[in-house]
């Protein structure tokens, strides 16, 4: 009989999340990581610090084990930072120092997760206070959805900067055929779609 371990398959189903994330800024230049590739300006490199912070809020701060022993970065969830600044990173952040933040992140919040259960309870200080209240499960599945999330975003974004398609390094999880079979597959999806726009 296989013994469940809820938590254990919760975690594996985030790393597995930040893994890809992480993977999608392998091979490419400082300007191909950061360059915006979508109207709001979506990039991998804002994508990977984005995540850092929500792991760092959400396994930190909502459970009174803040990451940040003195001032956090201006980027963090204050007053002060400007808007969206968690999203793209500075000319003066290197790929380093947002990967090695997002992987001290992963400590910090595997550390949160093994020290309490699943039903311990936290507060998020930036949610409306009647909401505020939550379960580390909870938080947990909220996470696994938003990193999965930006792990699709980074998909897209990657796939737009050189054609690098999968879920992770060896694993492309895509039907095979060379670069002429898809182009022949997007072309047939382009007439499709325009037969049936009228």
């Amino acid at each position: 009989m296989i013994e469940a371990n809820p938590k254990a398959d919760l975690l594996r189903y985030l790393q597995e999340a930040r893994d890809a994330l992480v993977w999608k800024l392998d091979g490419l230049s400082e300007y191909d990581v950061r360059r915006p590739l979508t109207p709001t300006g979506t990039n991998l490199l804002g994508l990977v610090k984005h995540v850092a912070g929500v792991e760092l809020g959400y396994f930190g701060d909502t459970f009174g084990r803040p990451f940040f022993e003195a001032e956090p970065p201006s980027w963090w969830y204050t007053e002060e930072s400007e808007p969206n600044s968690d999203m793209w990173a500075s000319a003066d952040e290197s790929r380093e120092q947002i990967v090695g933040l997002y992987r001290q992140a992963w400590e910090h919040s595997d550390s949160t997760i093994a020290t309490l259960a699943l039903d311990a309870t936290g507060h998020v200080p930036w949610w409306p206070e009647e909401r505020r209240e939550v379960t580390l499960h909870h938080i947990l599945v909220r996470v696994i959805s938003d990193t999965q999330r930006h792990a699709g975003h980074a998909d897209i974004v990657r796939e737009l900067i050189d054609g690098s398609v999968g879920y992770l390094y060896g694993k492309e999880n895509l039907p095979p055929g060379d670069q002429e079979w898809w182009e022949g597959h997007r072309s047939r999806l382009e007439r499709v779609a325009r037969e049936a726009g009228g």
